[in-house]
C-alpha cells in the first residue's frame, strides 16, 4: 500500500490533484456508510465523530453498518477515480486493519481452521534428498532432535503434502521428506509461512524451529518451523 501511494502522490502531481505534504498518516475510526468497488481497491464511505469520511483500502469484504479501522490513512485532494467516474474533494488512503483476536478466538480459529481443511492431500510414496549445509535436517532429524535444536534456524527439503492458507496471519505447511515413521508422527512436520505453495511442491525452506508451541485450547505443537522462507 505505501508504494501504491508514492506511485499515486507523484502520479497525482503530474495530473494536478493536490496532495497534502504537510500531512502525517491517521488512524480513521468508523462506521460503513457506503461501500464502492474497483478492481483493486475498496472505497469506504465512514461515519466519523469528526464526520463523513471517504477512505480507500485494498479490495476487501466490507459489508455496509460494520465498525471498521483505516491505518496509515494520508489525505489526498481532488482525487479523480476514472473507474468510479467521481472525483474526491478529500480521500484518505490507507490499510484496512485486521480485528484483534484474544488468546481463546485465535486458538479457536486455528482449530475451526485445521479442522475444515482437507486431510493430507498427497499420500504417495515421497522420497526426497536431503538439503546440504551446517542448518540442514530432515523431517525425522527435527522431530525427533527437536530438544537440541530449539529456536535454532534449520534448513529443510521436502515435499508439500498438505497446505492450509490464512490461518491467524499465516499459512499452515505439512512437510515430508521420506524419513520418520507414522508410528511416532516424525515423518511429518509443519512449517509456517507467508509464501504460498501447491500441494506436490518440492521446497527448500529455512525456519525457526519450535518446541512445544502451545496456541492455546489444547493446541499444541512439539515441532514446529516458523518464518519458513523458500530458498533458492
Amino acid at each position: 500500500m505505501k508504494r501504491f501511494l508514492s506511485i499515486l502522490f507523484v502520479l497525482g502531481a503530474s495530473l494536478g490533484w493536490s496532495v497534502n505534504a504537510l500531512a502525517t498518516p491517521v488512524v480513521i475510526k468508523g462506521e460503513v456508510l457506503e461501500v464502492k468497488e474497483v478492481d483493486s481497491y475498496s472505497y469506504l464511505l465512514l461515519k466519523t465523530a469528526n464526520g463523513d469520511i471517504w477512505t480507500a483500502v485494498g479490495k476487501a469484504p466490507v459489508k455496509k453498518g460494520a465498525m471498521v479501522t483505516v491505518e496509515d490513512a494520508e489525505q489526498m485532494d481532488n482525487f479523480e477515480s476514472k473507474a468510479l467516474k467521481k472525483t474526491f474533494p478529500k480521500i484518505f488512503f490507507g490499510s484496512l486493519a485486521k480485528p484483534k483476536l484474544s488468546a481463546s478466538e485465535e486458538a479457536a480459529q486455528v482449530a475451526s481452521a485445521h479442522a475444515a481443511a482437507p486431510k493430507t492431500a498427497f499420500v504417495g510414496d515421497v522420497k526426497v534428498a536431503k538439503a546440504t549445509g551446517p542448518d540442514a535436517q530432515t523431517v525425522a532429524e527435527m522431530v525427533t532432535r527437536s530438544a537440541q535444536l530449539k529456536d535454532k534456524t534449520v534448513l529443510v527439503r521436502a515435499k508439500v503434502v498438505k497446505f492450509t492458507p490464512a490461518i491467524m496471519g499465516k499459512n499452515w505447511v505439512h512437510l515430508r521428506d521420506g524419513t520418520g515413521s507414522a508410528t511416532d508422527n516424525s515423518n511429518d512436520l509443519i512449517a509456517t509461512t507467508q509464501e504460498v505453495y501447491k500441494v506436490g511442491d518440492v521446497v527448500l525452506l529455512k525456519g525457526i524451529l519450535r518446541k512445544d508451541k502451545d496456541f492455546g485450547s489444547g493446541y499444541m505443537y512439539q515441532v514446529l518451523i516458523e518464518e519458513a522462507r523458500l530458498q533458492k
